[in-house]
């Protein structure tokens, strides 16, 4: 019988905590919006773009953020 590599294992667990790492960042930047601390909306590119009422501004991508100003 075959089994599972350890490797194989180890990338499973690895994809599954950056979806909930993810998931828990995303939570957390529409608690600032619903607060009025925040807003954000797409570009005209199709970027979801976040501007924090103290003036920073992030392009928020699949796998990363980027602060923009």
């Amino acid at each position: 019988m075959a089994r599972s590599s350890a490797a194989g294992a180890n990338i499973e667990i690895a994809n599954g905590a950056a979806i909930d790492a993810k998931s828990q960042v995303l939570a957390a930047i529409g608690k600032l919006v619903d607060a009025g601390k925040a807003e954000w909306g797409r570009t005209a590119s199709g970027e979801i773009e976040l501007r924090l009422l103290s003036g920073e501004v992030f392009l928020l991508g699949e796998v990363s953020v980027t602060r923009v100003a």
